[in-house]
Formats: C-alpha cells, structure tokens, sequence
C-alpha cells in the first residue's frame, strides 16, 4: 500500500508526469515486498514552493508506506527519487527532500488492513 505524492515548483508536460509516474513504479520496488501493483503516485506541478528562500527549481517527494522499511532500503528510494527527478524534471538532487511515512492502519477498498 504505498503511496509516493511528487510535488515540484515547475511545470511539468503530461509526457514528463507520466515518465515520473512510471519510473516512480519501477522505483518502489527497492523497498521489499513492495510494488506497483498497490502503487499510488500523484505528481503535482507549480506549487508555490521554495527551498532555502529561493525559487528555484525544487521538489518534495513523500513516500507513505504500510508497514515498515528499513534505512537502507529508504536510502536507496531517496537516491532514486532524486535521480528521476534530475532526468525528468532538471531539479538538481540537493533541491530535493523525500519525507517518509509508515503507516500501521490503512484503507483500501472499504476495509482496513
């Protein structure tokens, strides 16, 4: 049950949400035991968003999950978030944040895990 919420100050063509959508599906997989078939992803462009009071091209990214994951793993989503981020978006990786969230009750379907 994830759910990566992509949010940048720019604008974005619907070819470019859709190449981070799909590289974001690729992506959760370095988390164990997740993947794209629970996948939810939103990319949300022009938000008024600075970064150290400037700006310049930056992004939030925040990753919900269900259950746990370890560091490591948390660590490798960051780097490949950024990376994406940098190809589809040219927002350098040091103007990035991913925030992540585990969550232990989760909706889905009209009943809770």
């Amino acid at each position: 049950m994830p759910f990566i919420d992509v949010s940048v100050n720019i604008g974005l063509n619907k070819d470019k949400k859709e190449s981070i959508k799909t590289q974001c599906g690729k992506a959760i997989s370095l988390i164990p035991g997740k993947s794209e078939n629970y996948l939810m992803v939103k990319v949300q462009d022009n938000c008024s968003m600075w970064f150290k009071g400037a700006g310049e091209p930056c992004a939030m990214c925040s990753v919900s999950v269900f259950g746990n994951a370890s560091s490591q793993s948390c660590e490798a989503l960051t780097k490949e978030l950024c990376e994406i981020l940098e190809r589809e978006a040219d927002i350098d990786p040091s103007r990035t944040y991913v925030k992540f969230q585990f969550i232990d009750t989760w909706g889905y379907n009209g009943f809770l895990f």
